[in-house]
């Protein structure tokens, strides 16, 4: 009796169901078509300095796409081959390390206060990595709100 029981949990275990399915597609929540929102001055930006504008006001209001296999967007955000990979990162992993590098120069910085300014709450932020030669990554706020730096601005966009 014991060793069918254990066999009938273990062929359970084995088969794919509805809560394996879910797990799949819970890792995917940012397939999708997504709108470039809006870009703000980024905080590393230096004192003073005020980053070109041209690129954000072409991006901002233009639509992108996470397929399985590529992202479909405006110039360099368009991606043929990546290989996605969403991670738990800290306030100072995010934007390839911007937030640390500014404590390092400023021990009063504090990039848990940053990211805050950001919308980012206490805790893991899901970050997600594509492998892309631009080597941007995604900082999700929520499912359907995510943002990246590049040059100097913070771009958020919008699940549509």
């Amino acid at each position: 009796m014991r060793t069918r029981t254990y066999a009938l949990a273990l062929l359970a275990f084995c088969l794919p169901g509805p809560a394996r399915a879910g797990e799949d597609s819970a890792k995917l929540f940012f397939l999708g078509s997504w709108q470039i929102a809006s870009a703000a001055v980024a905080p590393w930006t230096p004192a003073g300095t005020t980053p070109d504008p041209t690129e954000s006001k072409s991006l901002v209001g233009k639509n992108m796409t996470f397929e399985a296999t590529r992202i479909k967007g405006p110039g360099l955000l368009a991606c043929p081959k990546l290989n996605y990979e969403v991670i738990d990162s800290t306030p100072e992993y995010l934007f390839q390390g911007a937030f640390d590098e500014m404590r390092r120069n400023d021990p009063k910085v504090d990039p848990a206060k940053l990211a805050a300014g950001l919308g980012f709450k206490p805790g893991p932020i899901k970050t997600l990595q594509t492998g892309c030669a631009n080597e941007l990554d995604f900082h999700f706020v929520d499912e359907k709100t995510a943002e990246f730096g590049l040059n100097n601005y913070v771009y958020t966009i919008k699940k549509q």
